[in-house]
């Protein structure tokens, strides 16, 4: 059923203009140099901003509709809000989304937590505590599942332990099995990191500058008064907190909103399945989704959250995951622009495309990138504006091809089909720096042994 199409850029950007019949949508059997039947009086513009204004993105995507030949297989759907079709292409047949499927595991997040959730990072101790050296006689305790957690939160709690007074800890830092730190999936090595960060002296510059921009970038003058420092004289453990451990500090993680926002701006793989981990991993997250989209075990086959490896949906399919996630989004008055990332504006995955003055901020869109799975993987999911007003949805899947080509092809694609409609126009979004995002953390005091939120929703086993 795949097979390998060879056709022009700007084939592909015809084929999807409104105006033409539903057969022209059909590229696959088109031969590389015939132009596909144009319907009478079909006009594509060139682009709403004058040639000096058109940026490399813009320039290298029209260079390649003229002299490029794309090889691969492409999958492309084009709706309305309301459902109707504006274009297809082989948008039944299952490719390879990339890290796109980062979305359905940001909706599933969603539904389970509630956009508002922060995870919980427990400080416990154990033995006695000298106030008037600041000693505590015991261990130190660190349990907690924040996949954000970073060098800054590290300082943080150093900084809170010292407001309780503690300064010195003669036992072990014990950290919990579940925890992690600077996106690093080992245990013991994300403690021996917090073991460093605790300790004024033994703290790497590079937490030390994330601690200074962190706290500048939230005007947090009163926190760089001090220096944060808890020397530990014990060794780095692995265990869980033990039976008479006593909690003495709740770190709070930024919200879950805030989190997905980072996470899908920079396309985070270890944030995405640590994520998925707290909500039950991959079966439950499929399990859902099949049991709530409709959708059949050959429509959705995952075999990562992050996108990495071998996925697969089909264009149809994405459609579906992505319009749930903009429900979800919105019964909690949320929109696109707060966990996706804005084409041209944000940092990340989109900052260097649709950068041009006319196209900035008109696309939200989550990319998918493998180099060498299935020969080369690209996708695009995401929504479009067009100078009147209007918001239309789309999918591009492309695979067993050049992965630059690819998405020279789809950032084509996007602009024809917003010229087709009069050319493009920003959404309403205004930005904030991302690492402020992340600084949106809580410290409390012990007020109890619970330490970890009851979920919104129930995890859920297949």
């Amino acid at each position: 059923m795949n097979q390998q199409i060879i056709s022009r850029v700007i084939l592909v950007a015809f084929a999807l203009s409104v105006w033409l019949p539903r057969s022209a949508l059909v590229l696959a059997q088109i031969p590389a140099k015939v132009k596909p039947p144009v319907a009478p009086g079909t006009r594509i513009s060139t682009a709403p901003v004058p040639p000096t204004q058109t940026t490399f993105t813009e320039q290298s995507a029209s260079a390649a509709a003229e002299s490029q030949v794309i090889y691969g297989i492409q999958g492309v759907l084009v709706e309305t809000l309301d459902g109707k079709t504006v274009a297809e292409q082989s948008a039944e047949e299952n490719s390879n989304p990339a890290s796109a499927i980062k979305l359905a595991t940001a909706l599933v997040a969603l539904r389970t937590f509630g956009p508002q959730h922060r995870f919980t990072t427990g400080i416990w101790t154990t033995g006695t505590f000298v106030k008037a050296s600041g000693t505590l006689n015991g261990n130190l305790y660190i349990s907690g599942r924040d996949p954000s957690f970073r060098y800054e939160h590290g300082v943080m709690i150093a900084r809170q332990l010292n407001t309780l007074g503690i300064r010195s800890v003669t036992g072990n830092l014990v950290v919990a099995p579940s925890f992690t730190m600077n996106f690093n999936w080992s245990a013991r090595q994300s403690g021996e990191q917090l073991y460093d960060t605790f300790d004024s002296t033994l703290r790497s510059g590079e937490a030390s500058r994330a601690w200074l921009y962190e706290r500048t970038a939230l005007g947090d003058k009163a926190s760089l008064q001090t220096i944060p420092s808890v020397s530990v004289m014990g060794e780095v453990e692995v265990n869980l907190v033990a039976a008479d451990a006593k909690l003495r500090l709740a770190q709070k993680s930024s919200k879950l909103v805030d989190i997905l926002k980072v996470l899908l701006c920079y396309s985070n793989n270890f944030m995405a399945e640590r994520l998925g981990d707290s909500v039950g991993g991959i079966q439950p997250v499929r399990s859902q989704l099949m049991n709530s989209l409709g959708l059949s075990s050959s429509e959705f086959m995952i075999s990562s959250l992050s996108g990495l490896g071998v996925n697969r949906v089909s264009p149809r399919t994405m459609m579906k995951i992505f319009r749930a996630l903009r429900e979800e989004l919105r019964k909690n008055k949320l929109s696109t622009t707060d966990i996706m990332p804005v084409a041209g504006i944000d940092p990340g995955t989109l900052q260097e495309r649709f950068t041009s003055p006319a196209w900035r901020g008109s696309v939200i869109a989550k990319t998918g990138t493998l180099i060498r799975t299935d020969g080369g993987v690209s996708s695009l999911v995401g929504q479009l504006k067009t100078a009147g007003g209007e918001t239309l949805l789309f999918v591009i899947m492309n695979r067993q091809g050049s992965v630059l080509r690819f998405r020279l092809n789809q950032d084509y694609l996007v602009m024809q089909i917003q010229n087709s409609r009069g050319g493009p126009k920003a959404f309403d979004y205004k930005p904030h720096l991302l690492a402020m995002k992340l600084a949106d953390t809580q410290s409390l005091p012990s007020a109890g042994d619970e330490y970890e939120p009851v979920l919104k929703g129930p995890v859920t086993s297949p």
